[in-house]
């Protein structure tokens, strides 16, 4: 991950040339919402939006970030109010919008949405989630991870950074291009559950009328994560699976229990087997990424709640990443193999496959010449992007810095929102062929 200083040293890059100018606008129009937002705070966030958006005062990513972060929304809970809240600003900016929903595992309901506005075909396409990680934990006594606060230039909150920052930008900048001056159309998808296995991409990949548009049209496309506004043209796959051992509780002074972990000791001798070969082995290795390896990681609990119970069940689980042109089902089965041979049960989840656009491809050629770098470059960590396989022309990029996100202390810089908002205006009006009012 990034220090700050390579935060700070990336961000006076990405903004050369932005005036400061713009800076001062943001931090006016601010604080011309400040009482205003105080007064929405005590609403449902449904009667915030209406309220939010009938106003004549200019919006930005900032202000419409720190309305977003209000809304809690990590994937263990619903985001039926953060997404009817994104649904009512992108109609109210011209959008026409799918909505598909659907029940997770523990029957609560998530919501995706895609949203297309201009006619025709073609255009750009922009993905992004409206799920965070929880905040079990936070830096700060005097504003929580749903108050959003500014301190030295950096915007705090859960979400701020991944990847509630580059939505508010993305639709600040969607927001300033009237449906009269594209000539292709703009689409804007916001998923559910990508923090957990990227269940509302796999739905939107499935069911949208809008994604089949894409696809066939061949539109091109950003999936907005964090990337410090650098283009991204690869990225790892997110596999693994959970293993259980079954067994007997009883008091550990008996003879009435089964051990379960003594079954589990010989897989688990496997699994290390395997974490030493795919760290040695070049057939798992790719020097394209950092790590280079696939992060074969191996937990293991038992769940006893005392040292003197036998304990019922032993579980394994083991995540890893593959990287293009890897077959990760030569390890999915070599695993499942040796958790059978030993009677133990075993559970797949296949996420999503790694990511490639060709580096030397026009598209990938284009969107860096736009980022204004030389070069695009990979990333270890997964997106949506895994699971939009049929989109053959896409980058990920977006504001904020991955070291950023997850953390007790989440934060994006205030220049990162501005660049954001410049940039994906750009992209806008290069792929949308905007004409002049």
């Amino acid at each position: 991950m990034a220090l700050a200083k390579d935060e700070t040293d990336r961000d006076r890059e990405s903004t050369r040339g932005l005036s400061s100018i713009v800076i001062l606008w943001i931090r006016r129009t601010d604080e011309l919402w400040t009482s205003r937002q105080t007064r929405l705070d005590i609403l449902s966030p449904e009667t915030r939006a209406r309220k939010f958006f009938s106003n004549d005062l200019p919006m930005n990513a900032l202000s419409l970030v720190k309305e977003l972060i209000k809304i809690e929304s990590p994937s263990n809970i619903s985001n039926v109010a953060v997404s009817n809240f994104l649904q009512q600003e992108l109609e109210h900016i011209g959008f026409a919008v799918e909505r598909l929903e659907y029940l997770d595992v523990n029957e609560v309901r998530k919501v995706s949405l895609v949203g297309k506005k201009g006619t025709g075909t073609g255009g750009l396409a922009y993905f992004a989630h409206s799920d965070t990680v929880p905040a079990e934990t936070w830096h700060s006594s005097e504003h929580g991870p749903f108050a959003p606060a500014i301190v030295e230039q950096k915007l705090y909150g859960r979400g701020s950074c991944d990847m509630k920052g580059s939505i508010a930008c993305m639709i600040s900048a969607a927001r300033e291009m009237d449906e009269s001056q594209l000539q292709e159309p703009l689409y804007i998808a916001i998923t559910a559950d990508e923090e957990v296995g990227y269940l509302g991409a796999k739905q939107v990949a499935a069911e949208s009328g809008y994604y089949r548009e894409m696809v066939e049209a061949e539109t091109p496309a950003i999936i907005g994560e964090p990337t410090l506004l650098e283009v991204v043209h690869a990225h790892k796959g997110s596999y693994g699976f959970r293993v259980t051992s079954r067994g007997r509780a009883a008091h550990s002074s008996t003879s009435e229990g089964i051990n379960a972990n003594l079954a589990m000791i010989p897989f688990l001798l496997e699994m290390k087997a395997i974490h030493e070969e795919t760290e040695t082995s070049q057939q798992w290795h790719d020097a394209r990424f950092d790590p280079p390896t696939v992060s074969w990681n191996i937990g293991i609990n038992d769940h006893t709640p005392a040292v003197n119970v036998t304990p019922p069940q032993s579980v394994c689980t083991v995540y890893f990443r593959p990287m293009p042109e890897q077959d990760p089902e030569i390890l999915m089965q070599r695993a499942e193999t040796a958790a059978l041979n030993l009677g133990l049960e075993f559970e797949a989840f296949r996420h999503g496959l790694p990511f490639f656009t060709e580096p030397d491809s026009p598209f990938v050629r284009q969107a860096t010449e736009l980022a204004g770098h030389q070069k695009s470059r990979t990333v270890s960590y997964g997106t949506d992007g895994g699971v939009l396989e049929e989109l053959k022309h896409k980058v990920v990029l977006g504001p904020g810095s991955i070291a950023q996100a997850h953390t007790a202390d989440e934060w994006i810089t205030l220049k990162q929102l501005t660049a954001g908002t410049e940039m994906y205006a750009k992209f806008i009006r290069h792929y949308c062929g905007t004409q002049a009012s």
